[in-house]
């Protein structure tokens, strides 16, 4: 490659701005005891992530090995490119909702151009900056359609859940009627399994990570262990002992490996006529994925564009939010905007080798960060983790029952949903709860990209409604104004939706006055509707032989004023600094043009 060429490509990066938090990482100091703690939690986490990928990846429509492709894949190139210094990338539960439903629609294939196109979306919103603006999606649309998609990951796992052998169909209410009328038909082994399953994923032991359970722990423990001042009996400490250490080793296992290989042995040494992930994909292959360029096209693209779009919103929302967990964790500060950009090379790269979308998962970043992670080197530990399990290990998944698959994914929509956000409604305000759920009903019985949208809309509508609601026009008394002169003190913002309280000064009946003073020192803005509702009101006076006089612009309305023409048009003379001045133009322009003997020339600098 040429000197030349180079220098382009180092002018271009230096353009985007592009740079990984990996590289901070490495400038800052990275030494041996951060590299043992960063192996520890990459391994921890690419175990915990083996059943969530192959799982996420079933419930979306596809084989078993696209999620643990994507696992590999995008968790590599995120934590190698991305923004944040522990963000664990791979497939998640909020993209199961809309893989299936694009798989159902435009089949694989067109998946792939989806993720891509997505990709690629993400990658231009991070180098244009627009990581911020992610932000300004409210928190009542997130957790709307958090809850939703939990819901919808939880009724699709019923199938197989019950073991039933049965197609669903897309439409919400048809589904459960479907599910409804088969609950009849379930198998009573695999409803035994997955039950079993799902009361072990919940009561499994989890680590203590407080020192005040620590310490509630071992008061426990010392209670039991003496009662009355003497000791208890030496079966019972030593039982008590046995409990305690086995609870010990088991909080230090991943609880849904650790099912998926007791439901495996289980049905595997009594035979059980359950369903496998060898029975429905025919196992996983024990090998790399193959490379694929998909057929993209014009046309096609320009029927995807709407789940593309929702791709991509989606892992920009769920992949910053997820970094900014991360943050408060470790106390850092991701870049929302080398994130996408990283994001969105995951995606254009995962589909071309079979995978799926990818984005930030918050639970994986959090058992990742508690674990010990300090860089992204345990993103691609967890990634390469993987890989060993996928070339040493991959015949023994296809004896892995889809039951117990299933009860992995009922806890992850369990802890996915913010429940206690609909508990606590009542404190909020009608436009915070029209939001959330008009958004959750949306995404469980529609879909969620119009979920987004409405949500979105109905978020705008109670915005502008409370900022017109703040906007107010209230009449000033003025001493020694001459006759002919009304004053009025404007707050607010002078919008499309709060020209309105303007409307009544545009009426001689109501406002007779010739010449019109408005204060607006404490008018934060003006936009083209209110500008214009200014020049109609300046028109309405000089039809009167009158004139209006502004007074107290801030800079965003001074500029809007003098770069629309509006100052010309108004007259310089007729813009001042305070009210003062504004009350000596007044007596300038009255009929008798006399001003008070105690009326000079205002100073300036008042």
């Amino acid at each position: 490659m040429s000197e030349g060429t180079l220098r382009r490509l180092r002018s271009l990066v230096t353009a985007l701005q592009f740079r990984p938090k990996l590289v901070d990482c490495f400038r800052e100091g990275y030494t041996r005891d951060d590299l043992r703690a960063d192996l520890l939690a990459g391994v921890t986490v690419g175990v915990v992530a083996l059943p969530l990928a192959m799982a996420f990846a079933i419930a979306s429509g596809v084989s078993p090995q696209s999620g643990i492709f994507t696992a590999i894949i995008a968790g590599f190139l995120i934590s190698l490119l991305g923004g944040s210094r522990v963000q664990i990338g791979g497939p998640t539960g909020a993209y199961i909702v809309i893989v299936y439903g694009i798989v159902a629609q435009y089949g694989i294939a067109n998946l792939a151009i989806c993720t891509v196109a997505a990709g690629v979306l993400l990658f231009a919103m991070g180098a244009l900056r627009l990581g911020s603006l992610i932000r300004f999606i409210p928190v009542a649309i997130v957790i709307g359609f958090t809850n939703g998609i939990a819901i919808l990951i939880l009724l699709s796992q019923v199938k197989d859940f019950l073991g039933l052998d049965l197609t669903l169909p897309e439409e919400f209410f048809t589904r459960v009627q479907a599910l409804a009328t088969n609950v009849p038909k379930a198998d009573p082994v695999t409803v035994l399994l997955a039950v079993a399953c799902l009361i072990a994923l919940l009561f499994w032991p989890k680590e203590i990570t407080t020192s005040g359970r620590v310490l509630e722990a071992e008061s426990e423990h010392a209670a039991l262990v003496t009662e009355g001042g003497r000791d208890k009996s030496l079966p019972e400490r030593a039982l008590h002992d046995t409990l305690r250490r086995v609870q010990r080793v088991l909080t230090h296992l991943p609880g849904p490996i650790m099912v998926l290989v007791i439901a495996s042995l289980v049905v595997g040494v009594f035979h059980l006529d359950v369903q496998t992930i060898g029975t429905r994909f025919g196992g996983i292959p024990q090998e790399l994925p193959a490379f694929a360029w998909p057929e993209i096209s014009l046309p096609t693209l320009r029927n995807l564009l709407a789940p593309t779009i929702t791709i991509a919103l989606l892992g920009a929302i769920e992949s910053l939010l997820s970094a900014r967990v991360a943050d408060a964790m470790i106390d850092d500060r991701h870049d929302p905007n080398q994130e996408l950009m990283g994001q969105g090379v995951a995606n254009v790269v995962a589909p071309l080798f079979g995978g799926i979308p990818a984005t930030g998962a918050i639970a994986r970043t959090a058992t990742s960060v508690r674990t010990g992670a300090r860089s992204p080197i345990a993103g691609i530990v967890h990634a390469l983790t993987l890989l060993v399990i996928i070339l040493a290990a991959a015949p023994l998944a296809k004896y892995i029952p889809l039951a117990a698959l299933s009860a992995v994914l009922v806890v992850v929509s369990l802890n996915m949903g913010d429940w206690h956000a609909f508990r606590d409604l009542r404190k909020y305000s009608i436009a915070y709860r029209t939001v959330l759920l008009a958004t959750f009903a949306v995404t469980v019985v529609f879909d969620l990209s119009l979920a987004v949208q409405i949500g979105l809309v109905l978020a705008s509508l109670f915005f502008i409604y409370r900022i017109s609601e703040l906007t107010r026009v209230e009449p000033i008394t003025l001493d020694g104004a001459p006759p002919g002169v009304a004053a009025y003190k404007v707050f607010g913002s002078l919008f499309f939706g709060s020209i309105g309280k303007l409307e009544p000064l545009l009426d001689p009946v109501l406002s007779p006055a010739q010449i019109m003073i408005l204060e607006m020192h404490q008018v934060i803005s003006i936009d083209n509707t209110g500008l214009e509702t200014l020049q109609a009101l300046q028109r309405t006076l000089a039809k009167r032989g009158g004139q209006l006089i502004l007074c107290g612009l801030n800079r965003h309305p001074s500029e809007q004023v003098a770069r629309s023409g509006f100052r010309e048009e108004l007259g310089v003379d007729n813009i001042v600094p305070h009210l003062a001045s504004a009350l000596f133009r007044a007596h300038k322009l009255a009929p008798q043009n006399t001003a008070p003997d105690f009326f000079e020339t205002p100073d300036p600098t008042l």
